[in-house]
């Protein structure tokens, strides 16, 4: 049980069609996630901020997510991850992406560079101080680059239930692509209020830590805003929730069903 699963899932769940729409999001946006162990047991909580800034000249937005073990959890297994992407304001594409994790003692410490003209990447690995270059699919995204760009590049009027749509990745060391269905429209209750949202299933490997490919469930909202509202996850052990407790700086109005 890790929570790379909500962070990585959470931004690599959104992806319909590519109809240019009003942004998403803004500076300052952030938000705060609390999750939970076999739905009872508290396991920990993360936040993914974004921050306008500059990388080599260019103007970008500086996203970071973290991901924390709190309560008798992390006695036993305790996981302090930290995700960073620097992204294009202009195109949504990635320049830079960081991962720092510490998750019951395996460690990673990666750094990647984009260059989509080449399409190609510049992978540091600190840990084991080795530098590489791989080769990209066209308009790659990185797992926290994902989550925004496609927040503001779908047309959720158009989507079909059941429609299997896919997206370039590139994590760590390798490319791949990324599968997701829409499974439909539900009101859920929310700390919030009731909320109208948009149900995905993303398709991820089975094996050591998910059961099944279609482990994970993902409800987002229904607005200008895209904003995760709650994950589910069956694990090889277990399962993991994740319900968003806390935001600020949202770009668009939040919407409450009222009965």
């Amino acid at each position: 049980m890790k929570n790379i699963l909500l962070i990585g899932s959470l931004i690599c769940c959104f992806q319909v069609s590519f109809a240019q729409k009003t942004s998403a999001y803004q500076d300052g946006e952030w938000f705060k996630f609390e999750m939970s162990y076999s739905n009872f047991l508290k396991a920990g909580n993360a936040t993914l901020e974004v921050n306008e800034t500059s990388l080599n000249g260019k103007p970008v937005y500086h996203v970071v997510g973290k991901g924390w073990t709190t309560g008798a959890i992390k006695w036993f297994f305790k996981v302090k991850d930290r995700y960073e992407s620097y992204i294009d304001k202009e195109t949504g594409m990635p320049h830079k992406f960081i991962r720092k994790i510490d998750e019951g003692g395996h460690t990673k410490d990666i750094q990647i560079n984009f260059d989509h003209y080449k399409q190609e990447a510049l992978v540091e690995n600190k840990k084991r101080k080795t530098v590489k270059t791989v080769a990209t699919e066209k308009d790659v995204q990185d797992m926290v680059s994902a989550f925004y760009y496609l927040r503001n590049n779908y047309d959720t009027d158009k989507i079909k239930v059941d429609e299997i749509v896919s997206l370039n990745m590139f994590f760590d060391e390798e490319n791949y692509n990324f599968k997701l269905k829409f499974l439909g429209r539900e009101t859920i209750d929310t700390e919030f209020g009731r909320i109208k949202t948009l149900r995905f299933r993303p398709y991820v490997m089975a094996g050591r830590v998910f059961k099944e490919q279609e482990s994970l469930t993902l409800w987002v909202s229904a607005d200008d805003n895209k904003i995760p509202l709650k994950i589910k996850a069956d694990l090889a052990v277990g399962s993991l929730q994740a319900n968003l407790e806390a935001f600020k700086g949202l770009k668009h109005s939040f919407q409450i069903e009222f009965d």
